[in-house]
């Protein structure tokens, strides 16, 4: 294994900072409304510097984007690895795991429909690899848990999955947040339970 020179530390560590101020901004304030004079000024760089590793805002936000999926997919890992999980489980921990990111403010926030930054990450390899991945791998413990009628099946895995992805930006949890009456803990039971108590009453009904 080649050993990785000085240089090239101080160069991953300067990245590392940049996509971590990045993930950050995306979280507070979002694609738009985030400038690069302000990752410049929070990671406490030149702007020149900041060009050597990423040319565009939309770059640096793909990054900051494909590190949160890098996370998920570790987590889906980490959680494949318990068998004595059902997939139903497995499915709940997922949603738990993105809400204790988005209140950590380590989630960035979707792009809008009609952002630049949605078109960059469509064609950004990288990125959509990951994201099939994980959506293909979300997509078996979907079709399992409905196999044994733990989620109606009479719902779209696509429905599903995409319920299980709102659940990274959802709003409700920072509403709830401020508002200071929760702890983060209450705050993901009661999602969770608004999210998998629908999609569970949902099967019963499918069974009659």
């Amino acid at each position: 294994m080649a050993k990785v020179s000085f240089r090239e530390q101080v160069l991953q560590a300067r990245e590392d900072a940049i996509v971590a101020s990045v993930n950050r901004l995306l979280a507070e304030k979002g694609f738009d409304l985030m400038t690069v004079d302000e990752v410049v000024a929070d990671v406490g760089i030149a702007k020149a510097s900041l060009y050597k590793h990423f040319t565009s805002k939309e770059e640096l936000a793909a990054a900051a984007m494909v590190r949160v999926l890098e996370r998920a997919l570790a987590e889906l890992a980490r959680l494949r690895s318990l068998p004595e999980l059902s997939a139903l489980d497995r499915l709940k921990a997922v949603a738990r795991w993105t809400m204790q990111v988005q209140l950590a403010g380590e989630m960035p926030s979707l792009p809008a429909q009609n952002s630049s930054l949605r078109a960059a990450l469509v064609g950004h390899k990288v990125y959509m690899d990951r994201l099939l991945t994980l959506s293909d791998e979300l997509g078996e413990w979907i079709s399992e848990a409905q196999e044994k009628a733990q989620l109606s099946p009479r719902l779209p895995p696509e429905v599903v999955l995409y319920t299980l992805f709102a659940r990274a930006c959802d709003p409700v949890l920072g509403l709830l947040k401020a508002g200071g009456q929760y702890s983060d803990e209450q705050i993901i039971e009661m999602l969770l339970g608004t999210c998998f108590d629908g999609l569970a009453a949902a099967a019963l009904a499918a069974r009659h």
